[in-house]
């Protein structure tokens, strides 16, 4: 197994972990009805989101963006730099998502509560949505569901390239709607 491949083995299984971690504990905490989420872009380490507010509950519009990746040039970015990616299961084009459930919650759905918004280097002509079977309208863009990676920590971080997960590769996405070069 090359390095590269033991790195995102690694990364993937921290993630997962991770996730169980955060089941159990939200199983175990308070029973609150108070929401995390927020206006923005995608979850990253308990940061918010605007990924879990339900349909109509004043979600903010998503932003897609572009920002340069000294590893893989030009990719989309949500409104606050966190990287987004496309799922190879999912059916460009297609009108639902093959992520749901614990997928769901290490690959975040980006959504938005209207109309995405492209800017800086982003195409608003290859902007689209999808509604979700829990009622959220996801992004998407060139056809492609967007998500947002639990791995990823801080903005600009790309842990979740070219990582198989829930049966099928995960890849950023450039401003022409297509993984970067030599993916």
């Amino acid at each position: 197994m090359s390095s590269r491949s033991q790195r995102k083995l690694a990364l993937t299984v921290a993630a997962l972990a991770a996730l169980a971690l955060a089941i159990v504990a939200a199983g175990c905490g308070s029973s609150s009805s108070s929401s995390t989420s927020a206006s923005g872009g995608g979850v990253y380490g308990g940061s918010t989101s605007t990924t879990k507010a339900p349909a109509g509950s004043g979600a903010a519009v998503a932003t897609v963006s572009v920002a340069n990746n000294p590893k893989l040039g030009k990719i989309l970015v949500d409104s606050k730099g966190n990287t987004l990616y496309y799922f190879e299961k999912d059916k460009k084009g297609g009108t639902s998502s093959a992520c749901s459930g614990a997928c769901a919650q290490l690959w975040p759905p980006y959504t938005t509560s209207g109309s995405p918004k492209a800017q800086s280097a982003a195409k608003a002509s290859l902007l689209g949505t999808i509604k979700r079977s829990d009622g959220t309208t996801q992004v998407t863009y060139n056809g492609w569901p967007l998500y947002t990676y639990q791995a990823d920590t801080a903005p600009g971080q790309t842990t979740g390239e070219d990582i198989k997960s829930f049966g099928a590769s995960w890849y950023v996405l450039t401003p022409a709607g297509s993984k970067p070069a030599g993916e």
